[in-house]
C-alpha cells in the first residue's frame, strides 16, 4: 500500500490533471494506492474571500462563486471527452449551487462561523477530488472515490481541527483493506466532527490527510507530489543555487517546516513519523527527479547543515526589568497570557541572568500579544519593576538545520561571522541543546541577503558572489571594467570568486542591475541608465541589499565622496581611487576608518598614493607588526617625475608639460599636478595612516610656479610656462651643474610633512627614480639606516587600475 499526494499546483489546469492521471495509474499497476487530491490552486483563498465578503454584506462575493464555477467547468470541459462530460458539469453546478446558497444565507445574516467557514472551504477539495476520479473514469481505470469526512474523525474546534485517531484509523482501514480496487481518491483537508458537521485540518491540511491514510494504512510510503523538486537547501526563490536535499530525517524536516519550508507542514509528519513510514516529496512538473526522501535515520553524510529556511515577518516582543531576576514565575505568565489570546510564539531568548526574555510572534498577532502581555503585567510596569513591553516589527527569523551540526563546532561562529561581515545586524538567537536548528532574528528586508550569504557559507563551497558598483568610467574605469571582465573566469576557477558589476555611473548617468552587467557591452547599458543623481544611485544600491557589495569610487569628486559614510554604515565596502576622502579634514578621515571597523567592512584607497604600488599596505603592515615610522621620503607623482626626467633644457618646460598631458599623465588642469597640491595630499594620506593626526594646512608646500601661472584657464596657464621658460631654465642648470637632478619630493619626519623640489646628488635614493615611476623611502625602527624602498610605476590607467582591481579583491569578505 502507498499514498499519494498531489498540490494545488498539480490539479491547477486540464493539463496538469493529465499529468497527475499518468501518475496515479503508473502507482497503482505497482501496489494499492490511495490518491489524496488538494483544491485547485487558489481556490481554497477564493472560497474564504467570497465568505468574508458576503459577511460585510458585499455582493462581490457572487462574482468570486462565479469565478470559482468557470474555473471548475472549464477543467472539465478539456480533460473529459464530450460524451463524459454531462454527469460532472452536473456535479460542479450541484456543488456551486450548494456554495451559492450558503453565502446567501451568510449575506443575510451578516456574519460567518467558524463552522460555516468550514463548510465553504472544503468545497475546493471535495470538486478537485471528484474531477479527478472522473478522469479515470473517462479512461476505464478502476477505482474508488473516498469521502475523508466520513472517515477521518476531528473535535469541533473549526478551521484547526484536531484528529481523534482512535476512531479515525478503524474507519479508514475498513474502507481500504475491504474493497477489492486497487485505486483510491479521497479529498484531503476536510474531515467531520463527532456530530457530522464538516471541518477542517487547518494550515497543509492536505498533506496531513495523506498522512493519517498513510498512518493508518501502515504503508510502505508517503507520496508528496508538488511544483518542486524536493525540500531545497534554501528558498529557491531568494537563492538562485538552492538545490534538492536528496535525503534528510525527520527532525530535520520538522525543523525547517517550521520555519518556512513550505513543501512540507510539521503536523503532516506526525502520522508517518511515529510509523518510521518512509515520504517522497515529488515534482508533478518533473517526475524523473529523485526528490527529497524524509525518513527516520538517514544514512550519515558529509553535510554538517541540512538546509536553511526563513520566516516572517515576525515581531519581536521583549519584556525586562530587573524585577525579574530571581523572581520565579515570569515566563509562564506570559506564556499564559498569549496562550489565553492564541497567539503562537515561534521563538524564544532568555537572558541567563533573567533580566530579559525575548518571544517571537508573527506580525498578524504582535498587536494582539502586545496588549495580552502588558495587561498581565501591568501592576509590576506601574510599580517600576518591569520596563514597559517593548515591541519590533518588519522582522524575519532565519533558520540554519541539520542533526550533524552537534558533531561539529564552530557552525555558530560561522554564521555569525558570516551575517556581520555582510551589515546584517542580529536582534535575537535561539539554540536547542540538541544543536540542530540555530536560528536568528533580523531585519526583513534583509532576509535575501542573509540567506544567500549563508547559503554560500554551508553550501557553495565552490563559488562567491562579489557585487561591484563603479562609479567613474574615464581612463582608469575603462581599463577597470576591461580587466574584470578579462579576470572573471580566472577569479572562478582560481579564487572560487563570481564577480559582478551590478553598477555602475559617470557624471550623466547610471545603470544598476541586480544580475550583473554584461562587460563586453556596459557603454550601451550605461547610456540607457537614468539621469545621475547620487542620492537616488544610493538608495537604490541600498535597497537592493546585495550581499558582498563593494562600491569603488574612480572619480576626483567630493560629491561622490561624500556618499561614502552612508554605504559603509550599511556594511557596503569602499574602494577609493578618489583622494578627496582620505585628503579631508581628519575627522571626516577618522570617521569614515571607524565606520569601516564598526561595520565591519573595508574603506581601502591603496591606489590614493603610488597607483598601483603597495605603499599603504606596506605601510600598514609595518605599523601591524609593530614596528614604527620614523621618517618618510618619497617622489609621488608620476606626472612631476615625468616631467623633471623629460626638462633638460633642449625643450621648453611648457611643451614637456603638454606631452605629459598628451599621455594622459596629468589631471585635465595640469597645475593640479603642478602646483604640488596632489602631492601634498598623498603625503598626508601617509602620515595619517602612519598613525598621525595631520591636517592639509600642516602640509608644508614650497610650490616652484611663478604666482602667475596659477592664474586664468588652462591656454592661460600654459601662456605663462612659456614666458617663464628662463624660470625653469635657472632650477635646471643650478642643478645639472652640481650633477644633481631635479625631484619633488615629498617628506615626513617628527610629525611634520612638507612638499618642495629639490636637486638631490647621485647618492641619494631618489636620484634614480626614471620616467613616470614613484618611489617611497620608509625609514623606521627595523629599517632605521637602510630604508625600505617601494619603487616602480606611479601614473597610468593601467597599473591604476590594477591597484583598484587588488584593493576590491581585498575587500572581500574572507
Amino acid at each position: 500500500m502507498q499514498v499519494l499526494k498531489f498540490g494545488g499546483s498539480s490539479v491547477a489546469t486540464a493539463d496538469s490533471m493529465r499529468q497527475v492521471l499518468d501518475l496515479m495509474e503508473a502507482a497503482a499497476r505497482q501496489r494499492s494506492t490511495v490518491v489524496v487530491v488538494s483544491a485547485l490552486a487558489g481556490i481554497t483563498d477564493l472560497l474564504i474571500a467570497a465568505g468574508r465578503r458576503a459577511a460585510a454584506t458585499d455582493a462581490g462575493y457572487r462574482e468570486l462563486l462565479h469565478e470559482l464555477e468557470e474555473r471548475h467547468l472549464n477543467v472539465v470541459r478539456q480533460l473529459l471527452p464530450i460524451t463524459g462530460q454531462s454527469a460532472v458539469l452536473s456535479l460542479v453546478k450541484t456543488h456551486c449551487n450548494e456554495l451559492e446558497a450558503l453565502c446567501d444565507g451568510v449575506f443575510a445574516l451578516g456574519e460567518l462561523s467558524d463552522r460555516t467557514l468550514d463548510r465553504l472551504a472544503s468545497y475546493g477539495e471535495l470538486l478537485s477530488s471528484r474531477v479527478v476520479a472522473a478522469g479515470l473514469a473517462a479512461r476505464g481505470t478502476a477505482h474508488q472515490w473516498l469521502d475523508s469526512r466520513q472517515l477521518i474523525r476531528t473535535d469541533a474546534r473549526y478551521g484547526r481541527a484536531a484528529v481523534d485517531f482512535a476512531a479515525t484509523n478503524p474507519l479508514i482501514q475498513a474502507a481500504v483493506n475491504g474493497a477489492e480496487v486497487g485505486l483510491y481518491v479521497a479529498p484531503g483537508f476536510v474531515a467531520a466532527a463527532p456530530d457530522g458537521s464538516t471541518t477542517t485540518l487547518g494550515r497543509g491540511g492536505s498533506d496531513y490527510s495523506a498522512a493519517i491514510f498513510a498512518g493508518a494504512l501502515g504503508a510502505e510510503r508517503l507520496e508528496i507530489w508538488t511544483d518542486v523538486s524536493g525540500m531545497m537547501t534554501a528558498d529557491p526563490r531568494l537563492v538562485r543555487a538552492a538545490r534538492p536535499i536528496p535525503r534528510i530525517s525527520y527532525q530535520e524536516a520538522m525543523e525547517l517546516s517550521h520555519f518556512g519550508a513550505k513543501v512540507l507542514y510539521p503536523p503532516t509528519i506526525q502520522p508517518v513519523r511515529q510509523r518510521g513510514i518512509p515520504l517522497w516529496i515529488k515534482n508533478t512538473f518533473a517526475p524523473a527527479d529523485e526528490g527529497t526522501l524524509v525518513e527516520v535515520a538517514p544514512p550519515a553524510n558529509q553535510a554538517t547543515v541540512r538546509g536553511l529556511s526563513s520566516i516572517g515577518p515576525v515581531a519581536l516582543l521583549r519584556l525586562e526589568g530587573s524585577g525579574m531576576v530571581g523572581v520565579p514565575g515570569f515566563s509562564r505568565r506570559l506564556f499564559a497570557a498569549l496562550a489565553r489570546q492564541q497567539v503562537n510564539v515561534i521563538l524564544i531568548t532568555q537572558s541567563s541572568s533573567e533580566h530579559s526574555i525575548s518571544v517571537a510572534v508573527s506580525a498578524e498577532q504582535a498587536a494582539r500579544a502586545q496588549q495580552a502581555a502588558d495587561a498581565e503585567f501591568a501592576p509590576e510596569i506601574a510599580a517600576g519593576r518591569l520596563d514597559p513591553l517593548t515591541r519590533e516589527d518588519d522582522l524575519a527569523i532565519l533558520a540554519l538545520v541539520g542533526e550533524q551540526m552537534k558533531n561539529h563546532p564552530g557552525i555558530s561562529g560561522r554564521l555569525f561571522g558570516a551575517l556581520g561581515q555582510n551589515g546584517v545586524n542580529i536582534r535575537a538567537i535561539a539554540q536547542g541543546s540538541s544543536e540542530q536548528n540555530i536560528s536568528a532574528v533580523v531585519r526583513q528586508p534583509d532576509v535575501r541577503k542573509a540567506i544567500n550569504v549563508l547559503h554560500e557559507t554551508f553550501f557553495e563551497a565552490t563559488t562567491r558572489q562579489v557585487n561591484v558598483v563603479v562609479a567613474g568610467v574615464g581612463n582608469v574605469g575603462r581599463k577597470l571594467l576591461e580587466q574584470l571582465a578579462q579576470q572573471q573566469a580566472w577569479l572562478r576557477e582560481k579564487l572560487r570568486l563570481n564577480l559582478r558589476v551590478v553598477g555602475l555611473a559617470n557624471s550623466r548617468q547610471f545603470v544598476l542591475d541586480e544580475e550583473g552587467l554584461d562587460l563586453t557591452n556596459w557603454p550601451v547599458a550605461l547610456a540607457a541608465g537614468q539621469d545621475r543623481d547620487l542620492d537616488a544611485l544610493t538608495e537604490q544600491l541600498l535597497t537592493l541589499n546585495l550581499r558582498n557589495t563593494v562600491f569603488v569610487d574612480v572619480t576626483a569628486s567630493p560629491e561622490v565622496a561624500g556618499v561614502y559614510g552612508q554605504l559603509l554604515a550599511r556594511s557596503v565596502a569602499v574602494v577609493a581611487c578618489n583622494k578627496v576622502a582620505a585628503s579631508a579634514e581628519y575627522r571626516d578621515y577618522a570617521r569614515l576608518k571607524a565606520l569601516a571597523q564598526e561595520f565591519n567592512t573595508s574603506f581601502l584607497f591603496e591606489t590614493n598614493v603610488g597607483a598601483g604600488l603597495p605603499v599603504i599596505g606596506t605601510l600598514n603592515d609595518l605599523l601591524r607588526s609593530g614596528d614604527e615610522v620614523r621618517r618618510l621620503e618619497a617622489v609621488l607623482s608620476g606626472t612631476l617625475n615625468f616631467v623633471f626626467n623629460h626638462y633638460d633644457g633642449t625643450r621648453p618646460f611648457a611643451e614637456v608639460v603638454r606631452q605629459a598631458q598628451a599621455e594622459g599623465y596629468t589631471e585635465p588642469d595640469p597645475r593640479l599636478d603642478l602646483t604640488g597640491v596632489d602631492v601634498a595630499r598623498k603625503i598626508l594620506i601617509l602620515a595619517r595612516e602612519a598613525s598621525y593626526a595631520l591636517e592639509m594646512s600642516d602640509v608644508h608646500n614650497e610650490s616652484f610656479l611663478p604666482a602667475a601661472c596659477l592664474e586664468g584657464d588652462v591656454p592661460a596657464f600654459y601662456e605663462q610656462l612659456a614666458a617663464h621658460e628662463p624660470h625653469f631654465r635657472a632650477l635646471y642648470d643650478a642643478a645639472a651643474a652640481q650633477g644633481q637632478k631635479l625631484r619633488f619630493v615629498a617628506s615626513f619626519a617628527e610629525g611634520r610633512a612638507r612638499v618642495g623640489l629639490q636637486a638631490l646628488p647621485p647618492t641619494h635614493d631618489l636620484y634614480a627614480v626614471h620616467g613616470k615611476d614613484n618611489a617611497v623611502l620608509f625609514y623606521t625602527n627595523r629599517y632605521a639606516e637602510q630604508p625600505l624602498v617601494i619603487k616602480g610605476a606611479g601614473a597610468g590607467a593601467e597599473v591604476t587600475a590594477s591597484g583598484v582591481f587588488a584593493d576590491v579583491l581585498r575587500a572581500v569578505p574572507s
